[in-house]
């Protein structure tokens, strides 16, 4: 029987690779058969992420989200190395908490910067890539998947400018499926729930988890490596027909039609 999911010859993009959701993403991408380019902030963890996997097939990028001009240089040179890039996961992301009325604009600025604008720059540069090979008669398209949360759907509180951010990512995920489905590029977003990473240490924590747990039917919190299956289905050809979608993976956190 066929492997139901494979990313045998695709060369997937994937932000925040240097730990947490990130990292499991490329593990499991390298592992369905892709190539992978991680890109971090951090160069010391996305270094230690990267050296575990065939140095044949990752590429590591080293930079902040939030520039414009290193998406553009980094998926040109992804082109170059790898013949073309199939797949985008705008995962990096970060926490500024505080409440509304005490949130100051830097706190604002840096969650917006990462979230939004460099999800948005990163798919810019991926897209444009995508679209032109279409035009060029290649069929092959791709799949663009945006880390999204229940927080973008049903808000969050000390975090406006985190439930804001991930809520416009809703928006540029329907956006970019509407423009670029005629050219066989497909985009979706994932919504989690609590992953067990180091942003979550707070809500996972002795002051809240007894009340978190309470509102997730399944009763517990997931791993990375359990939601990135999910993940990397979207960015495969078993979801050919799925597009402009939320994919709630979240335990039952977040029900709705």
């Amino acid at each position: 029987m066929a492997e139901i999911i494979s990313l045998e010859g695709r060369t997937i993009v994937v932000t925040g690779a240097g730990q947490g959701i990130g990292h499991a993403v490329v593990k499991l991408g390298i592992a369905l058969g892709a190539n992978v380019v991680g890109v971090d902030l951090n160069a010391d963890s996305l270094s230690a992420a990267m050296a575990e996997l065939p140095k044949d097939r990752v590429m590591a990028v080293a930079g902040s989200v939030a520039d414009s001009e290193l998406a553009t240089r980094a998926v040109g040179e992804a082109i170059e190395r790898f013949g073309g890039v199939h797949g985008l996961v705008n995962n990096a992301g970060i926490i500024r908490p505080a409440m509304i009325e005490k949130m100051t604009d830097q706190q604002w600025r840096d969650v917006i910067d990462v979230h939004l604008s460099g999800s948005f720059y990163w798919t810019r540069a991926v897209g444009q890539h995508m679209v032109a090979r279409a035009k060029n008669g290649d069929p092959t398209g791709g799949a663009l998947v945006n880390i999204s949360s229940d927080a973008g759907r049903k808000g969050s509180v000390g975090q406006i400018n985190y439930a804001a951010a991930k809520a416009g990512l809703l928006g540029m995920t329907m956006t970019a499926a509407r423009e670029w489905g005629r050219y066989n590029v497909r985009a979706n977003s994932v919504c989690f729930g609590v992953v067990e990473t180091p942003m979550t240490e707070v809500v996972r924590g002795e002051k809240f988890r007894d009340n978190m747990l309470a509102q997730i039917p399944l009763g517990r919190w997931s791993t990375p490596d359990e939601v990135v299956k999910t993940v990397c289905f979207l960015l495969s050809d078993a979801a050919s027909y799925i597009t402009g979608q939320h994919l709630g993976v979240n335990g039952g956190f977040h029900i709705s039609l």
